[in-house]
C-alpha cells in the first residue's frame, strides 16, 4: 500500500533531481525545463530552497547549484552506507539472475581477493572460497584492480610484469567498463565490473564465475549488462558515477 506524500514537496524535489542530475549550475530556464516545469513556477521554489541552504544562485551569472546543505546532507549520507554491506546485499539477486555463482573482490595486502560469495542457485557450482587471493592478469577480477587502482598500489605487492599487451588488456578494460576471463582455468569464465566511491576511487569489484560452456560472458550479453547495472546503481548510492564504455564493445569471445 503507498504512503500518501506531499505533493508540493515531490513537484519542488524534481529541481534538486535535476541538479543533481545534471551536475553543474543551470540557468533558471534550462532547470525549469529539466524538472517540466514553468519557470514562474519553479521560481518560488528555487527561493524557498535557497532560504534552507539547498541550493545556492550565483550572483554573476543568475545560475542555480546546490547549496551547503545539499553538500552536508550527501557527506552525512555517504558515511552512512558501506560498500561492502551494500553489495553483500545485492548477492543474492544477482545470482538469482544471472544463474551463476557471485562474489565481492576487494583490494587486500595481497592483492585483489574474495571476501563474499553467493552461490549459484542452479546445481552447477564453481569452487570459490573466502579469502582466495586472485591472479592478477589470469582473473576478471585481478584484471579490473589492475586497470583501475593506481599503479603504485598494484607493484607494491611485486606486480612488475606490465607488459605491452598486458597494458592494452587494461586499457580495454577501462574503455568497456568490464573485464572477461575466458577458460583461464579450462571450462570456467568469468565477468567483473567495478564499483566506485564518491571520489572516483574503485573500492569493489562485482564478479560472476560459471562454467564456459553454459555462461554467456559477450560484453553485450544479458549477464554482462545486469552486471553493470548492478555496479552502477551501488555506485550511484555511494556517491560515484557510473561507468560507461568510451569505445563499441566487441561482442566476440
Amino acid at each position: 500500500m503507498s504512503q500518501r506524500g506531499i505533493q508540493s514537496i515531490e513537484v519542488g524535489g524534481r529541481l534538486l533531481l535535476a541538479l543533481a542530475h545534471h551536475g553543474r549550475p543551470m540557468a533558471l530556464k534550462d532547470l525549469a525545463q529539466a524538472a517540466e516545469m514553468a519557470p514562474p513556477k519553479a521560481h518560488p521554489y528555487l527561493v524557498s530552497f535557497g532560504k534552507l541552504g539547498l541550493i545556492v544562485q550565483d550572483g554573476a551569472s543568475g545560475h542555480y547549484g546546490l547549496g551547503p546543505l545539499a553538500m552536508q546532507l550527501g557527506l552525512i549520507s555517504l558515511q552512512q552506507f558501506d560498500p561492502l554491506r551494500l553489495a553483500s546485499a545485492r548477492l543474492p539477486e544477482l545470482a538469482q539472475a544471472l544463474q551463476q555463482t557471485v562474489a565481492i573482490a576487494m583490494w587486500g595486502n595481497r592483492g585483489a581477493t574474495i571476501v563474499r560469495i553467493e552461490e549459484a542457485p542452479s546445481l552447477v557450482h564453481i569452487n570459490m572460497r573466502h579469502g582466495t587471493v586472485l591472479s592478477l592478469r589470469g582473473t576478471a577480477s585481478g584484471q579490473l584492480f589492475a586497470a583501475y587502482l593506481p599503479r603504485e598500489r598494484v607493484r607494491a605487492l611485486g606486480e612488475t610484469a606490465f607488459d605491452d599487451s598486458f597494458e592494452t588488456l587494461l586499457a580495454q578494460v577501462r574503455d568497456q567498463g568490464l573485464s572477461r576471463a575466458v577458460d583461464t582455468v579450462p571450462g570456467v569464465s568469468a565477468l567483473a565490473a567495478p564499483v566506485f566511491d564518491g571520489q572516483g576511487a574503485l573500492v569493489l569489484g562485482l564478479t560472476a564465475v560459471g562454467p564456459s560452456a553454459s555462461f554467456d560472458v559477450r560484453l553485450r550479453g544479458a549477464p554482462a549488462q545486469h552486471l553493470r547495472r548492478v555496479a552502477a546503481e551501488l555506485s550511484a548510492q555511494l556517491g560515484g558515477r557510473a561507468i560507461h564504455a568510451a569505445t563499441p564493445l566487441a561482442d566476440s569471445r
